[in-house]
């Protein structure tokens, strides 16, 4: 009895020994991919630095804390005072992420600077066979703020999320295409420059024509890729509103090989025009809006075709390429 309580205790400790050193290599493999991000162009790829990176969770997930990070995407740079993302060691395709604000904003070219706060923004990723299952992005008290001139408020949200997932009766498993659906909602949206006040925003898209391999996306220009794949953008429907406007869009868009959209959106308001006429003058309002109804609503539809924005059959102008 006494020898099998010994052979016992001997394999637990092997497995703990084995299971301990299988977690400090897997850490160290990733305390170097995590740093080696510092060694990205920032052009063709991000590029992201840490003040100090954290590796903890022992023994039964990853939890990685980078402090003082820095993102750098072309001319724009992010400063956050904290990234953390947490992985269970069991299940890999899960990852949870939260950040500490607030987030210092610049670019380089134009010289703006600003700032994104929040009293609490999450992150949530689901991988299924390496591609995009469910990614979510949940924030409270979330204020952006131009500090160029002074401490503008830009926008703010008491509550906002944004939701991407995976369409799996439209995967193409032969073209290693995924579609992806959208949602994105944010209660009392506030958007001074618009007079914009206690809005609430709810978007609905599905994007076709995505790479399903996480690995692939960003490997090649985005957009060119997705029109050479035949991607698609349906708008199910974009709706704003507050206490004496609203807005309702739908449509669909593509982009032809020169990177032109080609598509129609559709229009429908109500007390919209009266609130931005101190923004967009006539007849650009109309044509935007279109003409009111009867009942006061304003209906229209814009439509794309090779570089031309017009409004029903008219032209309004002309549309640089996308890529």
């Amino acid at each position: 009895m006494k020898k099998r309580i010994i052979i016992l205790g001997a394999v637990v400790l092997l497995v703990i020994l084995g299971a301990s050193g299988a977690w400090f290599y897997a850490s160290g493999i990733v305390r170097q991919e995590v740093e080696r991000l510092a060694f990205a162009d920032g052009e063709t790829s991000p590029q992201l630095t840490c003040a100090s990176l954290n590796i903890g969770g022992y023994p039964f997930a990853f939890d990685i804390e980078c402090v003082d990070a820095v993102v750098v995407s072309g001319d724009l740079m992010a400063e956050i005072p904290a990234v953390r993302v947490s992985v269970m060691v069991y299940d890999l395709t899960h990852a949870l992420a939260a950040a500490r604000g607030p987030a210092q904003i610049s670019d380089a070219f134009t010289g703006q600077r600003s700032a994104l706060s929040w009293t609490g923004l999450n992150a949530s990723l689901r991988l299924k066979d390496n591609r995009i299952a469910r990614l979510s992005i949940v924030g409270d008290e979330l204020s952006w703020n131009d500090l160029l001139l002074g401490d503008t408020v830009l926008a703010k949200a008491s509550h906002a999320e944004a939701h991407l997932l995976d369409i799996p009766e439209a995967h193409d498993a032969e073209r290693n295409l995924a579609s992806l659906a959208l949602y994105v909602k944010a209660d009392t949206l506030d958007l001074p420059a618009a007079t914009l006040a206690d809005t609430e925003l709810e978007i609905e898209a599905e994007v076709s024509g995505v790479p399903d391999d996480l690995n692939a996306i960003g490997t090649e220009p985005i957009l060119p890729a997705w029109q050479r794949a035949g991607g698609e953008l349906n708008i199910v429907g974009i709706s704003m509103s507050d206490a004496n406007a609203d807005l309702k869009a739908s449509g669909k868009l593509t982009l032809d090989a020169q990177g032109l959209p080609n598509g129609s959106i559709t229009i429908d308001s109500m007390g919209v025009a009266e609130r931005i006429a101190p923004l967009i003058e006539e007849p650009w309002r109309t044509l935007v809006l279109g003409v009111p109804q009867e009942n006061g609503r304003h209906t229209n539809q814009l439509n794309f075709r090779a570089g031309t924005l017009s409004s029903g059959l008219l032209p309004i102008t002309t549309l640089p390429p996308l890529f």
